[in-house]
């Protein structure tokens, strides 16, 4: 049996952080302690780095299949396993669009096939992610679904996205909503505000996306049953959240790094790399959202992964796709901004990009422990680094953060037992 110790690092537990080794036999975690023994092990002399448990990224787009010029799972897997994340769920807005078994099917083969991180298809809602019809969920979990999603697409239909939060609870899936209302958006391309106006771009107001948060809110509570919000964006969404949690209501939410280091200001520079739906918003937004990851109003971090190719940016901004290339860049964004800028530990930071992802859709994963599943990061907290986009394995180099200064290098990715991603 395949054996590796990963010996004298920082390990970062639930609630602690303590110096331990790490003894991996085959795809499971063998033992946690001190002095561990080395007979047999591939040894990773982990002295100044710290291991998280395998980040895991419930909100990506792959591409694969149909838009493989702008990014595949091999491509994809590549830029997971180089961010430290261990496990991905790619979103369905495919071509065909992931509303079957055959393309759920296909996705989790392909992904068995590249043999990098763990891939985790998420089904869509509606057929064609058309919001008429709903897909058969049922058949998609058989093959492999862990969610159902139309993201890119809101269920603009009251009455299906109840009968989808009713449909998919009965085969232990829950629906991840993309909240806009497309009445309000009304081919908006940044937030509504000073920004927007300065540029002469049309903007999207906050209430699009909070409106329809809201009415997943109340049927979640109506219902009593489980759903989970798509990257957050807006203070008012937080305030929504946060008082329905306090009733009780069976919600969990995500946002993205852009929403918690970015505010509007950055379009000034009309560069596409900026654009992304929902849109950067303004600095109270920006306060909100981290007040949210601090209080749990917000339960994780994920990158919305949206990689395209350079052809789909370098146009005039109404015109450009929305996106950004986010797998490469997430957690050392978080790790800068919310660690070491003092708004929540270690942690607290790994549950937020993996154990609460873990949870909420009942994933395997997520800590470190004696049995547990042999996915582990190793990263060097004190290695300062300029992004360079440049330097990306995801197809879509587009990214607002080109050239910034961040902290938290990721040294080593390890996906059962077998290291993925050695820097």
């Amino acid at each position: 049996m395949r054996k590796l110790l990963i010996r004298g690092g920082e390990a970062v537990f639930g609630g602690r952080v303590e110096r331990a080794d790490i003894l991996v036999e085959g795809n499971k975690i063998a033992a946690v302690g001190t002095n561990l023994p080395a007979e047999g092990a591939e040894v990773i002399e982990a002295a100044g780095l710290t291991v998280f448990p395998g980040l895991i990224d419930m909100h990506v787009h792959l591409r694969e299949p149909g838009f493989e010029y702008k990014e595949d799972i091999a491509s994809g897997s590549a830029a997971a396993v180089a961010g430290g994340f261990t496990q991905v769920c790619c979103m369905p807005n495919t071509d065909p669009v992931c509303d079957n078994a055959a393309v759920v099917g296909y996705i989790a083969a392909r992904a068995k096939q590249v043999g990098l991180c763990k891939v985790h298809p998420i089904g869509a809602i509606t057929k064609g992610e058309k919001g008429e019809t709903l897909s058969e969920m049922g058949k998609m979990k058989e093959a492999g679904a862990v969610a159902v999603s139309d993201d890119g697409r809101p269920v603009a239909d009251a009455r299906i996205m109840r009968l989808a939060m009713e449909y998919a609870s009965g085969f232990g899936l829950i629906c991840l909503s993309h909240c806009e209302d497309k009445s309000l958006a009304d081919g908006g391309v940044v937030n509504e505000g000073y920004s927007g106006t300065l540029a002469g771009l049309k903007g999207i107001p906050r209430a699009a996306e909070e409106i329809m948060l809201a009415r997943e809110i109340i049927l979640a509570e109506t219902l009593g049953k489980r759903v989970h919000i798509c990257h957050v964006s807006t203070k008012g969404g937080v305030q929504l959240l946060r008082e329905a949690k306090a009733r009780g209501v069976a919600v969990t939410a995500e946002t993205c790094p852009h929403y918690f280091t970015l505010t509007d200001d950055v379009i000034a520079s009309f560069d596409a790399d900026t654009k992304v739906n929902p849109p950067l918003r303004e600095e109270e937004d920006v306060a909100a959202i981290r007040k949210g990851l601090q209080d749990g109003t917000l339960d994780c971090i994920v990158t919305d992964h949206a990689p395209h190719h350079a052809d789909e940016k370098n146009v005039e901004y109404d015109l450009a796709a929305f996106g950004i290339s986010g797998l490469e860049t997430s957690f050392a964004l978080s790790y800068t901004a919310l660690v070491k800028g003092g708004l929540m530990s270690l942690s607290a930071l790994a549950d937020k990009m993996s154990g609460a992802p873990a949870r909420i859709l009942g994933l395997e994963g997520g800590e470190i422990k004696a049995g547990g599943a042999a996915d582990l990061m190793l990263a060097d907290l004190n290695e300062e680094y300029v992004i360079d986009s440049k330097k990306f394995r995801s197809k879509g180099k587009n990214t607002p953060f080109d050239g910034r200064k961040v902290w938290g290098a990721v040294k080593y990715t390890i996906v059962d037992g077998e290291i993925k991603f050695r820097a």
